[in-house]
């Protein structure tokens, strides 16, 4: 299995050779609800678009992770698996593939990747968005991804699991309290998943953001804190970090 980040949550994972392409945000601003006044992110350096695409992965319907313009400007008669609220996202440009993962139901690619969807992150009172498990059907290897750090305990069942992709800080608003929790929740799933590496996801790389939101997030956590509570509790999970486009092979 393979990885390269593209920045943010988006991912290109290699799986048994197929290329899915995670949450893309490539082209374009993100920017949340049309109020750039609000939210408002750039790349500061470009990214080219991946030249094999096998498969579009999207676990939310949120602009960051189901981003319009990068939508458009892909292959629409790629095969997409996506969670509800994103499969109406991409029905709206007009793919012509879509396969909607509600929780517990599974995908398979071409007999070679299973993809498992579970309850992730709730958005709003009544939605709660996917996490996947994603699994090389050619070597057993697994992988989980959830993007905000809100895990089920539905996935303990599936443990060991080799990689975890997930934040490992926590991103707070006042009132609101965490959007993303990365800090607590990625040991609490080392401790149940028991994985060889846990890769943060949701992370900044070559991007700049500017609005009212900016101004009142706080971050809190590292890398090196988090791989501390790792060793504190007996665990031999490894925290990777990557640098924008740089890519990995797990063996």
């Amino acid at each position: 299995m393979k990885l390269t980040w593209l920045d943010s949550n988006s991912w290109l994972i290699d799986v048994a050779g197929k290329q899915i392409l995670l949450d893309p945000w490539l082209v374009g601003s993100l920017v949340f609800g049309n109020l750039p006044w609000l939210f408002k992110g750039d790349r500061t350096i470009a990214k080219p678009i991946p030249e094999q695409i096998d498969l579009i992965l999207l676990s939310q319907g949120l602009e960051d992770h189901a981003h319009k313009p990068t939508l458009e400007h892909l292959n629409h008669d790629l095969p997409v698996v996506a969670s509800p609220n994103a499969a109406k996202v991409v029905e709206s440009i007009g793919y012509t593939q879509i396969h909607t993962l509600n929780h517990g139901d599974v995908f398979n690619f071409h007999d070679v990747v299973e993809i498992r969807a579970f309850p992730g992150s709730p958005v709003g009172p009544t939605l709660i968005e996917n996490a996947y498990l994603l699994k090389d059907l050619t070597t057993g290897q697994t992988l989980y991804y959830e993007p905000h750090g809100f895990h089920s305990e539905q996935i303990q069942k599936y443990a060991p699991v080799d990689i975890v992709v997930t934040p490992i800080i926590d991103l707070k608003l006042p009132l609101l309290g965490s959007v993303i929790k990365g800090q607590e929740n990625a040991l609490l799933v080392c401790q149940w998943l028991k994985p060889q590496f846990i890769i943060p996801t949701a992370a900044g790389g070559d991007l700049k953001f500017e609005g009212l939101l900016m101004s009142l997030l706080t971050a809190e956590g590292t890398a090196e804190n988090l791989q501390q509570q790792l060793q504190q509790s007996n665990l031999t999970t490894q925290v990777k970090e990557l640098l924008p486009g740089e890519k990995i092979e797990f063996i």
